[in-house]
């Protein structure tokens, strides 16, 4: 980075400025500390910053990915994978806390930073009481790129070992569109008529991508 001013370079500027003014590829230049002989650590987070297709796609990525790109080594690319873990574990509330979803947006809000951005499915349950504190979180199933499969026995299953009453169902998008398939309504109609029978509710069927979801309840497939 010779060619850049001092006052310019991203920890410098970090010093003199603060975050605020620091743009994305800046903080990511700093957290990569050194390119290689043939790229600087600059051009090195403009790489990985397009390789994601944006920042948010960040989470998506794993440690050999990050590798492939020039000026990014398994130190670098562990630090990556670290900084993304930990931003994504500020947003959890303490484990101490039960949180309640009495909304979608609700629901969202704790389940993005925690499945909302990875490169293949997931599948999940959370476990409610009477007035939707949480009792639980099961991870059902870890598919493809495009596929999580999940049986309505599966999730009834831990409901009722939980003694849960009511259950919302969730899973990801890796493609960042969280908008619901013609798979995922028809699966969550089965899921609402199969609780039905053995006494537990499915409030809703939440789908994440990124900073984005999409509530089958608030779109009235339930």
């Amino acid at each position: 980075m010779r060619e850049v001013a001092r006052h310019d370079r991203p920890r410098e500027k970090l010093a003199r400025h603060g975050t605020g003014a620091m743009g994305d590829n800046e903080l990511l230049a700093i957290l990569i500390g050194h390119g290689s002989r043939r790229s600087d650590a600059m051009a090195s987070a403009n790489a990985v910053i397009e390789a994601a297709g944006g920042l948010h796609g960040l989470p998506r990525l794993r440690g050999g990915q990050l590798e492939r790109i020039e000026g990014i080594g398994p130190a670098q690319a562990s630090r990556i994978v670290a900084a993304v873990e930990l931003g994504r574990r500020t947003l959890m509330p303490p484990a101490e806390e039960r949180p309640q979803f009495r909304t979608p947006a609700e629901t969202a809000a704790y389940l993005l930073p925690r499945y909302g951005s990875y490169p293949v499915e997931r599948f999940g349950v959370l476990l409610l009481d009477l007035r939707y504190r949480l009792l639980g979180v099961r991870l059902l199933s870890v598919g493809s790129i495009d596929s999580s499969p999940a049986h309505p026995r599966d999730v009834l299953r831990e409901a009722l070992l939980a003694s849960a009453p009511v259950a919302v169902v969730f899973h990801n998008h890796p493609s960042g569109d969280p908008v619901p398939s013609a798979e995922d309504v028809a699966l969550t109609r089965r899921l609402r008529l199969a609780g039905q029978v053995v006494g537990v509710a499915v409030l809703d069927h939440v789908v994440l991508a990124d900073t984005r979801y999409r509530s089958l309840r608030e779109m009235g497939a339930l």
